[in-house]
């Protein structure tokens, strides 16, 4: 019997999340990846605190670390390899070996961010998803997922149920009224210096309650 709520989570803390983690390394996407971050960084203000839900071996963090080498960093990944990898790579990384779905916390941070991540949740999973990223964030939320209109299923590397395609950000700006719209741009993977994976990120403020 999975220990998890849904099958996804299952899918990536095993074997699959383990190939995952060895097809996905190397010098040429943590340049990508700083090139991306800097962009996104220059549109906010003080990012003291980050948390990455899903940050595998820690990419994007380890980019972050070299911008903004005096922000304390935190991730929630559910696989063990990965999180091992990451915690070589980053030891000061305040490290939550978990699912998402039961990760709990009890501060903020200035900036939370997913990446390639919610594409992955069971999409009734989602609205929690929100709400977590939402109660998590101090001011800022950084969604870069594969983008469309309608919500969709892809067939993932021969996987179905395993892929989802919809408007995340959109999602959560309807869902939480003070949530606004700051930037939003496009990886494109025949990029000729930095190539991305053809996903779209979203950078939203929180905004006080009483504004």
């Amino acid at each position: 019997m999975t220990p998890f709520e849904t099958e996804q989570e299952a899918f990536w803390h095993g074997d699959f999340g383990n190939h995952y983690v060895d097809r996905n390394r190397g010098d040429k996407l943590i340049a990508a990846n700083l090139a991306f971050l800097c962009k996104v960084i220059s549109r906010t203000q003080t990012l003291n605190t980050i948390i990455e839900f899903g940050s595998n071996i820690g990419l994007n963090l380890i980019a972050l670390k070299q911008l903004l080498p005096d922000a304390k960093l935190s991730a929630v990944e559910i696989n063990q390899k990965a999180a091992t990898e990451l915690k070589k790579a980053l030891p000061a990384v305040d490290l939550h070996q978990t699912s998402i779905l039961t990760f709990q916390a009890n501060k903020t941070w200035d900036l939370v961010l997913t990446r390639g991540v919610l594409i992955h949740i069971h999409p009734d999973k989602l609205p929690a998803v929100y709400d977590l990223m939402y109660q998590c964030a101090a001011r800022y939320v950084l969604v870069a997922e594969y983008y469309n209109p309608e919500p969709v299923e892809i067939v993932y590397r021969g996987h179905t149920n395993k892929l989802y395609k919809r408007d995340f950000a959109g999602e959560m700006l309807a869902r939480f009224p003070n949530l606004r719209l700051i930037d939003y741009g496009f990886l494109y993977r025949h990029d000729p210096n930095f190539p991305g994976e053809d996903s779209n990120w979203f950078l939203m403020e929180k905004r006080p309650t009483n504004c």
